[in-house]
């Protein structure tokens, strides 16, 4: 079957949990601007359609190896433009789903694949999995946000050592560096993800939602204890009013495995 009569992205939506699969394998997933188009209507369906997690996988063995620059016009093109035009309101509306987003990453995960899973709250990766934008080898800048996160949580030095040389991350030393969440043996990678997106579905999302928005808000702005604090108390009043909050409180005075429903 050729490629034009496969869907460029699957997207599936079950008992809360939203499922985006990257579908260009043969290409490693390498986004083309059609592709974005879909990967964004996906996102879009998720935020409308009732889902609690959105998982983002890929087909193949590798997650996403950036920007397809077959398309690419150099020396004709604006690169900034194709950014703000194309690729980065992709990783703000990942970024900002209220809700769980979970990349689970194999093999090559470079360019704006890295965005992409970047832009999510938690990345498990494969043990084969490699990360890294080798843009110095192109002539080009790291781009899709991978200058604020890496700097974040890998810090200057590391940052720019990754930068100057094109090195890639393995899972394990993007892992034990901070950059992902952790690392599993790519062949329980599908189904550790599934399961742990799985359980977050029929979790407290609400909560998670407000906790979501503080650690956003400590990332991104200079925030004292007291803020912190005086945020943290803000998002448990919310919270103390959903019936989540009654069930969670309820079945734990009752000794039982609480149903959360997200209300």
């Amino acid at each position: 079957m050729s490629e034009a009569a496969e869907p460029l992205v699957h997207y599936t939506s079950v008992d809360g949990l939203a499922h985006l699969v990257l579908n260009r394998p043969a290409q490693l997933n390498a986004m083309t601007p059609e592709m974005v188009d879909d990967i964004r209507a996906a996102v879009g369906t998720a935020a409308t359609d009732g889902s609690r997690v959105l998982l983002i996988s890929a087909a193949g063995r590798g997650f996403c190896a950036g920007r397809d620059i077959a398309g690419a016009e150099p020396g004709q093109e604006d690169g900034g433009e194709v950014l703000a035009g194309i690729f980065n309101p992709l990783m703000q509306q990942v970024a900002d789903l209220p809700f769980p987003t979970i990349a689970a990453v194999q093999g090559a995960c470079l360019g704006t694949g890295l965005g992409l899973a970047l832009a999510c709250d938690v990345v498990l990766a494969a043990d084969n999995a490699k990360f890294g934008s080798p843009f110095g080898k192109i002539g080009a800048v790291f781009d899709s946000g991978g200058h604020k996160v890496f700097v974040e949580r890998l810090g200057t030095a590391v940052t720019l050592d990754l930068i100057y040389s094109g090195r890639f991350l393995s899972g394990a030393e993007a892992a034990a560096l901070g950059l992902v969440s952790r690392v599993v043996p790519a062949d329980e990678l599908a189904s550790t993800a599934t399961a742990y997106a799985a359980a977050l579905a029929s979790g407290p999302v609400l909560a998670f939602a407000e906790s979501k928005r503080i650690v956003r808000e400590v990332a991104d702005t200079p925030t004292s204890l007291a803020k912190v604090l005086d945020l943290e108390a803000q998002a448990q009043s919310r919270a103390s009013r959903t019936a989540d909050y009654v069930e969670g409180f309820t079945a734990f005075l009752e000794r039982r495995a609480p149903v959360f429903r997200g209300q």
